[in-house]
């Protein structure tokens, strides 16, 4: 679940020689040696932290010769603040739909979907095309893993198109992908029409 990927993050960050290298590393890439510098410790002390971070994404290494550099990898750092940052703006009880956002959904349902649950075409529309989305994952179940075969079986019964809308799925944060698996996101962090509707 992401949500695992949540706590696992924020974990590693408890640590104020983490923060450090990555405060570092967000100005410039670094070697072992430079970072041991530059904040006192030992190569051996840094490279532990490194595989920590490593193990959550936010930094990844690139050899240089006989040099290995590690940068900060500056999306993964973004999108845990973004989580954060939205799970501090959600209000008591938007969670459940408003009468006004059910209206807009079942009006875009009635436009873009044909009597057997098909859908004619993928909204352009953003605030359109995340309620599509979101009837979607709807009938996934979730912490279950789907496999991509799978996921593309489900996904076909609405559409063709099977490799877009398995990534606007990714894209809008209704799911989330690993090694090919792919698992619903809570329903907190989906891409939220509140803000396109209200």
């Amino acid at each position: 679940m992401q949500l695992s990927k949540q706590v696992a993050f924020h974990k590693t960050m408890g640590d104020p020689t983490r923060i450090k290298i990555v405060y570092l590393l967000a100005s410039e890439s670094l070697h072992v040696g430079a970072i041991a510098g530059k904040l006192g410790l030992t190569a051996p002390t840094i490279s532990h932290h490194l595989t920590k971070l490593k193990e959550c994404n936010l930094v990844y290494s690139r050899r240089e010769k006989n040099t290995v550099y590690y940068y900060l990898n500056k999306k993964v750092l973004s999108h845990h603040g973004s989580v954060l940052h939205q799970f501090a703006h959600e209000e008591k009880g938007d969670s459940v739909m408003t009468e006004k956002r059910m209206k807009e959904k079942q009006k875009v349902m009635n436009n873009f979907l044909e009597k057997n649950g098909r859908i004619k075409n993928i909204p352009s529309q953003q605030k359109k095309k995340l309620f599509i989305l979101e009837h979607m994952v709807e009938g996934l179940k979730v912490e279950e893993k789907y496999k991509e075969k799978d996921l593309n079986e489900y996904i076909q019964q609405f559409h063709e198109d099977f490799a877009t809308l398995r990534r606007e799925f990714i894209i809008h944060q209704f799911m989330y992908r690993e090694n090919s698996i792919y698992e619903v996101n809570p329903r907190e962090m989906w891409a939220s029409t509140k803000l396109l509707v209200e």
